[in-house]
């Protein structure tokens, strides 16, 4: 009777868990294609019938095709120049810093330390001194202070892992150092470096107080989706929920296309 009970335990929590968490978002989902009638009915409604109108909303706004256009164009910039200055940083970390390494990647992780609220002012003023305020330029700048940190400190354990015989072998046969870390050090340590750079890749994306302060007139999708329960004089739900679905669907292609550079690195790696 005990391991019955255990066995049912065991394939009821997990069930239980996934409907937890899966839930929410299979709601906003049903509701993207919802009428605000039958989203604001006592009764949900599983059965109904779909509409775009709520998409069609959103992409006929220009306020809202401008904010994804420029969360687009922000993250991409952000996360290319971080991967291009903070994974090669990671490999002589890893590698090279031998000394001082411990504390340079304390130092590094440290700008990890500080909240948006605390640099946000000083920022402000910054950048009107510099003639950069309310740009995309300025918003990417900033978003690197901290992108390039947090991928190099998910990097630095990545090509540690790397077998130092692997680069050693390579040198020996006289390839230069740019080159063994090209055909070899990045593909292996391609698969931790996804992970590094997803993540990245979500923080800029969702960030939504530095876009507020420094860049309202360029606002990015965030922004504008925190202000779109002032379209109108109810609260469109739909059109927030068809948003939300908006808001996820370029982390999901990112995603996927990562995915695809992962594997043509890893197969084109060394054999």
């Amino acid at each position: 009777m005990g391991k019955l009970i255990g066995h049912a335990a065991m394939r009821i929590i997990p069930a239980v868990l996934v409907v937890v968490a899966l839930g929410p978002i299979f709601w906003t989902v049903l509701g993207a294609f919802k009428e605000l009638r039958d989203i604001v009915t006592p009764i949900p409604k599983l059965v109904f019938e779909p509409t775009i109108d709520n998409f069609v909303t959103i992409l006929r706004n220009p306020t809202i095709r401008d904010g994804l256009l420029n969360s687009v164009v922000v993250v991409s910039a952000t996360v290319l120049i971080g991967a291009l200055l903070g994974i090669p940083a990671a490999h002589a970390l890893a590698r090279y810093a031998r000394r001082w390494g411990d504390d340079i990647q304390f130092f590094v992780l440290s700008l990890r330390f500080m909240p948006p609220v605390a640099i946000a002012i000083p920022f402000i003023v910054i950048y009107l001194d510099l003639g950069i305020y309310d740009t995309l330029f300025g918003l990417v700048l900033v978003y690197l202070t901290t992108s390039v940190s947090t991928i190099i400190w998910l990097a630095v354990p990545a090509f540690e892992s790397v077998p130092r015989d692997i680069e050693e072998a390579a040198a020996m046969e006289g390839c230069p150092p740019w080159e063994v870390f090209w055909r070899f050090s990045l593909p292996i340590a391609a698969p931790s470096l996804f992970g590094a750079l997803v993540f990245t890749f979500v923080l800029v994306w969702n960030e939504l107080l530095l876009a507020l302060t420094l860049a309202a007139q360029n606002a990015t999708l965030p922004v504008v989706a925190a202000s779109i329960t002032s379209l109108g004089k109810e609260v469109p739900w739909g059109v927030i929920n068809a948003a939300t679905v908006l808001l996820v669907l370029p982390p999901l292609v990112f995603i996927g296309l990562l995915m695809g550079l992962l594997n043509s690195m890893v197969r084109s790696g060394p054999k």
